[in-house]
């Protein structure tokens, strides 16, 4: 399985923060020419597109060798994106505005995209913590780091390519680990995990793993977001597009604590992990006006991703179930009728008269569906030892 382990740069002075901001500069640029080539002569392939553009970019950006090889199949591997996406019809179905202004033009690179970089053109040292790169304005030799413990594990067993980021200012490299896939193990039952837009996840256990503290930080960040977007001026821009920044990166750590809980209990006490398959559960709900924002504002995807990946290092099982009905079911007669959820915070059934906080009912039933799902073998089995 492949994971990422993300290192900052201290360069030692401006002169190589600019030869690094300067590199990514021109390597977008040279992807945007070279983009405009593949989309008018509609060459997709890395051997046609680099045979067409190689000598042009090259000289015109200013890039080595390797630079350009690494330009040109970033242009590729963003084609083969955009059609995947496509297929998928993440941009609409056939026909459609969205799908039609997509495919009308081609596809552009912000100036401080990432730039992939081979061992060619990076060089890691994790003895002394540096690395020697590749820039516009000659290698750089000694390029301090820093990252986490687990980080710096990881990247002794890193191959292949490393992307440059910049971000607020800062330089960082992301590094791709393919490291071996632990053998999963038969499951003695399921974590059922609901997921909601008050309650982020509930667990079958009758875990709740939001507090008052996320949706108390959501909530001042919605009223923020106002504030500013009634203002209409440029640094009310700026200000949203830095709180915009600050909010993800607040949601992708809160993900992070709540999908590690989740594979820890899961592992503890040797079940797996039963999912909600949310695919198009945006175009699905129903949602008021009151809530709209609170469900479109949580990244529930990179949720779920970030269960995946982590049950998959831990060898935990993880099934995706249906998720209609899971909280107008109850966990334990299976009577199903809307009248059971009495509100959002309560369900009680009317057939058996069990009273439950309505997560947790949902969760239950989650964690039922995955086990059957399992005992039937309804779901891909990985490799049990």
């Amino acid at each position: 399985m492949k994971i990422t382990a993300q290192v900052k740069l201290l360069p030692a002075s401006a002169y190589d923060a600019d030869a690094l901001a300067a590199t990514l500069r021109a390597c977008n640029r040279a992807a945007n020419a070279a983009s405009q080539v593949a989309f008018a002569k509609d060459l997709k392939r890395r051997n046609v597109l680099q045979e067409a553009v190689y000598h042009r970019i090259k000289t015109d950006f200013d890039l080595g060798a390797q630079a350009a090889v690494r330009t040109v199949k970033k242009v590729c591997d963003a084609y083969a994106t955009f059609k995947a996406n496509l297929r998928a019809g993440n941009y609409g179905p056939e026909g459609s505005k969205r799908r039609i202004k997509a495919e009308s033009k081609p596809i552009r690179f912000r100036e401080m995209s990432a730039q992939p970089f081979d061992d060619r053109m990076l060089t890691w040292n994790l003895d002394t913590r540096t690395v020697s790169v590749w820039t516009v304005a000659g290698r750089l030799k000694g390029i301090p780091f820093v990252c986490s413990p687990e980080a710096t594990r990881l990247l002794a067993q890193r191959k292949g390519e490393s992307d440059l980021v910049m971000r607020d200012g800062m330089f960082f490299l992301i590094a791709t680990i393919d490291i071996p896939e632990p053998e999963v193990s038969e499951p003695d039952g399921f974590l059922g995990v609901d997921l909601g837009i008050v309650n982020i996840a509930t667990t079958s256990d009758g875990r709740i793993m939001s507090s008052r503290q996320v949706n108390r930080y959501r909530q001042r960040k919605r009223d923020l977001r106002g504030k500013l977007q009634k203002k209409r001026t440029k640094s009310a821009a700026r200000v949203l597009k830095r709180q915009r920044r600050k909010e993800a990166r607040y949601a992708t750590q809160r993900n992070h604590i709540i999908a590690k809980k989740l594979v820890h209990t899961a592992e503890r006490t040797s079940r797996g992990i039963g999912l909600e398959d949310l695919t198009g559960i945006r175009q699905r709900v129903t949602a008021g006006k009151d809530q709209r924002a609170r469900l479109h504002s949580w990244a529930f995807a990179q949720l779920g991703a970030f269960v995946e990946y982590k049950a998959k290092r831990a060898g935990v099982a993880v099934v995706h179930v249906d998720p209609r009905n899971t909280s107008r079911q109850c966990s334990e007669c299976w009577h199903t009728h809307r009248s059971n959820r009495v509100d959002q915070a309560r369900f009680a059934c009317r057939s058996c008269g069990i009273v439950l906080h309505a997560d947790h009912n949902g969760s239950r039933n989650i964690a039922h569906r995955a086990d059957a799902a399992w005992q039937r073998g309804a779901v891909n089995r990985p490799r049990t030892p």
